[in-house]
């Protein structure tokens, strides 16, 4: 009598395990038994064990933004001061970007956006500040866009610090046929390119 309990104890078990595993190889998108598993006539299965990018991941692409290494500070000093920490005006700090982008008839437009601060120094005093940020747009070497902006910045405050955003609209570039555009965003002192 004993062990019939514990037998149905056992079998009663043992069934709502193996239900239970059935169950999350169904959800797990592994396709536990074949169920789930991507069919060899899926498209973007078989586009994706082909290395090719579907449509639709394309007109979802929106190309990442990078700061490139020493791009992201800008440091203002007093004439002749350059380096001298006594002789700073103010430091400023590019600390977040974003990105979106739409697309209409083969053109993509870009908005980009960056987010930072600015730090008085000992000779900092309240005051417009400008700042000069480029946004360049790349495809490998080709240059699709490359404009260097003078933002201005009021600050007011000389004991914290003054956050900015700053916005560019309307970058339009021709729609990106794979994911090979790269955008860049910081701080540069050279002249305007074109």
């Amino acid at each position: 009598m004993v062990f019939r309990l514990i037998d149905r104890r056992f079998l009663a078990a043992f069934a709502v395990s193996g239900s239970m595993l059935a169950l999350a190889g169904c959800q797990s998108g592994g396709g536990a038994f074949g169920i789930g598993a991507p069919k060899p006539s899926d498209p973007a299965a078989v586009a994706e064990a082909e290395g090719k990018i579907l449509a639709s991941e394309l007109l979802a692409y929106c190309p990442g933004i990078t700061l490139r290494d020493g791009t992201a500070f800008f440091n203002t000093y007093a004439r002749g001061g350059d380096g001298d920490p006594s002789k700073l005006i103010y430091q400023a700090a590019i600390t977040d970007t974003t990105r979106s982008c739409t697309r209409s008839e083969g053109t993509m437009t870009i908005t980009v956006g960056a987010a930072g601060k600015i730090v008085t120094g000992p000779l900092g005093a309240p005051g417009n500040i400008n700042m000069p940020i480029r946004v360049v747009v790349v495809r490998g070497t080709e240059v699709l866009y490359s404009q260097l902006h003078r933002h201005q910045v009021q600050v007011t405050n000389t004991v914290g610090a003054t956050q900015f955003v700053f916005t560019v609209n309307n970058i339009n570039i021709p729609t990106p046929t794979a994911r090979d555009i790269q955008i860049f965003v910081g701080y540069d002192e050279g002249p305007a390119k074109k």
